[in-house]
């Protein structure tokens, strides 16, 4: 695919998340709005980057068009060649040493920045968090905690009194991603058998919308992600919800017999149920997700029951098979999933 391919893409990505998540300005992904440390790094290097050639196109802007203007031939030309000037020292001096000074200087400063996120150390209390990339979902796992979700990243919020910040492990199951919050931190790549790793540190709290932003095949676009940045009490309310099992309650046994007897559990996990697979998300608590198919549909009963009956039409190239259900079979499945939450 093209540059110009995989931008499209992305742009794609972007909107069918704004669609999903709302335009408020707290849902922007804008790289020049940061909320987080690393992400502060890279804008500053960004302006700096962005300053420099500005001024570069100002001066050369406005020595052409001094030349056009100045130099431009008078009515009364007689067509004679001008006087030709051959060499300047001066200016061959100031057009080799200016260039190499800019050189230096962006080097050096991108080598600072690499080194101050790079380099970070891990503060006591920083919450560790794996995330492996699928197609075209993330599965995010929290070791230290037991938790295991999708697509929807919950960390908590950094006080510069009590540094919190969240270090992410970031390995592929099958192609090459590529993770990216703009507002909280640069991209970095998702290689298969290779673990790259990167941190993160808001200082508000708030939804921030992310991607896959290396194209990995036919649903890029809609391998979307979300980051829900919480206050420390109300992050640890939502370690406490995750932990608990998949319980339901009587009323949806059929439900629970249907995804128990088909092939759901070679591929998802409901803690506390007979299904432990692991293709698939972890459905313990499905419905307190806000969307579903990685953000390409809201979380609903209605649009779950369309995945389920036909990925292929919600998410062309899905990998997830049509369960060929009968109505009532898919009615009693959604209603089970439905209290999963």
């Amino acid at each position: 695919m093209t540059r110009a391919g995989a931008a499209a893409l992305v742009g794609v990505a972007g909107a069918a998340a704004r669609a999903v998540a709302g335009d408020d300005t707290t849902r922007t992904s804008s790289i020049f709005a940061p909320v987080s440390a690393p992400a502060d790094a890279a804008v500053t290097a960004a302006m700096l980057v962005l300053a420099i050639t500005a001024g570069i196109f100002v001066v050369v802007g406005g020595l052409l068009t001094y030349g056009v203007v100045r130099f431009r031939q008078p009515p009364d030309d007689d067509g004679s060649e001008p006087p030709q000037v051959y060499g300047s020292e001066q200016i061959e001096l100031a057009w080799t040493v200016i260039p190499i000074l800019i050189v230096v200087v962006l080097c050096l400063v991108t080598a600072r920045t690499v080194y101050d996120v790079q380099g970070a150390t891990k503060p006591p209390g920083a919450v560790d968090v794996t995330v492996v990339g699928h197609q075209w979902w993330w599965e995010i796992r929290y070791p230290a905690l037991g938790i295991v979700t999708a697509n929807e990243l919950h960390v908590p919020v950094s006080d510069p009194a009590n540094r919190t910040p969240t270090f992410l492990a970031l390995e592929s199951a099958d192609v090459a991603h590529s993770f990216w919050v703009p507002r909280l931190a640069g991209k970095t790549d998702v290689i298969p058998n290779r673990r790259n790793t990167m941190w993160i540190e808001p200082r508000e709290t708030g939804l921030f919308l992310g991607q896959c932003a290396e194209y990995c095949g036919t649903q890029h676009a809609h391998m979307l992600l979300r980051v829900y940045v919480h206050p420390r009490a109300e992050f640890d309310a939502w370690v406490t919800r995750q932990r608990e099992p998949g319980v339901a309650d009587a009323s949806v046994a059929a439900g629970r017999h249907v995804f128990e007897t088909t092939a759901c559990i070679n591929c998802h996990t409901v803690r506390g149920t007979v299904a432990t697979g692991r293709f698939g998300p972890d459905l313990t608590h499905l419905m307190s997700r806000d969307t579903l198919v990685a953000g390409a549909a809201p979380m609903t009963p209605e649009a779950l029951r369309d995945w389920i009956a036909n990925p292929d039409h919600v998410k062309p190239g899905a990998l997830m098979p049509a369960m060929q259900l009968d109505a009532t079979e898919l009615d009693q499945l959604v209603a089970y999933l439905g209290t999963l939450r």
